[in-house]
């Protein structure tokens, strides 16, 4: 028997799956180990489902898989078929509201580490037949290619192909160390303004932009960086050391603030907060131990410390 035909032999919806797997990854190898099979075991399902329909769905080379027009239309009709399917057969078992399986979510280090880990642990009592792994990056994710659940960004989300949903703010404030400021009306921008500067790239890079509290007038001033750094745990440990002043998040230097290795310049001004949002894939089912996740987080993540309720002052 060929291994087309023994390949006919499978689930139909096995076969979908495959070839979602498949599309996800990029290549065979890949979605082998997705699915836990081995990559012959791939290659002869994607082969029967296109001697089933008689297409050819993909194009291959020696190190790259390209979907033919039939296979974007036969990988959209695929999405929805399993979707349904995986629906359907979680409402008939009784597990719609029975949250099972592997949760994988990408979180920040320094909220991953740290605040939310409470949330986690809530979730994991409620949640007990749900394995999760806790994945802390700053980047942004691939949701498909890396089998990604949800992530939880602060930032703005300009992704079009997720859903992002808002659960909170972080604040941020203007610090620099003591002996940086020596001498300086700390309370007056343009005093601050000369100063040497660190930037967090993510979120400011050459100008600071503020906020005057109680009347809402804004100041922008442009600055050439002395070091500029993606990572936030940097950026305080250079203000510590004063090379510079910086825009940081208020939880991440209260230690510092009250033993007076950093002070607090302009306290009546502040950079716009940056918003917190859950972003997960789009899709017609979302999995009851991701729903739950979601739940949790919208109700109770602005409650985590270093974080606030959107338009709280």
């Amino acid at each position: 028997m060929s291994d087309v035909s023994r390949g006919l032999g499978a689930d139909r919806l096995e076969l979908l799956q495959t070839f979602i797997r498949i599309v996800e990854t990029g290549n065979l190898s890949a979605a082998a180990l997705r699915l836990g099979i081995s990559q012959p075991t791939v290659s002869r399902r994607l082969k029967a489902l296109e001697s089933l329909l008689g297409l050819r769905l993909v194009q291959r080379s020696t190190h790259h898989l390209s979907l033919t027009n039939d296979g974007e239309r036969c990988f959209q009709h695929a999405q929805g078929v399993c979707e349904s399917w995986m629906s359907m057969h979680h409402e008939m078992q009784g597990l719609t509201e029975t949250p099972h399986g592997t949760l994988r979510v990408v979180v920040p280090h320094a909220f991953g580490q740290g605040q939310l880990l409470d949330l986690l642990e809530h979730y994991l009592r409620e949640c007990p037949q749900v394995d999760v792994e806790w994945l802390l990056h700053d980047r942004y994710p691939d949701f498909i290619a890396e089998g990604i659940d949800c992530a939880i960004r602060v930032g703005r989300v300009d992704d079009p192909a997720v859903v992002a949903l808002p659960v909170a703010e972080v604040p941020r404030i203007l610090v620099a160390a003591p002996t940086l400021v020596q001498g300086l009306e700390i309370t007056n921008v343009e005093a601050i303004a000369p100063l040497p500067w660190l930037a967090l790239r993510t979120f400011y890079r050459q100008h600071v932009e503020l906020t005057h509290i109680d009347d809402g007038r804004t100041c922008r001033f442009p600055i050439t960086p002395r070091v500029s750094t993606d990572n936030l745990s940097a950026l305080r440990r250079l203000a510590v050391s004063g090379f510079g002043a910086a825009i940081v998040s208020a939880w991440r230097v209260q230690d510092d603030l009250a033993a007076g290795r950093l002070t607090r310049l302009v306290p009546d001004w502040q950079a716009a907060p940056l918003p917190v949002h859950i972003v997960y894939p789009y899709s017609r089912f979302v999995p009851p131990r991701l729903r739950r996740f979601i739940d949790l987080i919208r109700d109770h993540g602005a409650d985590m410390a270093g974080m606030r309720r959107r338009g709280a002052s």
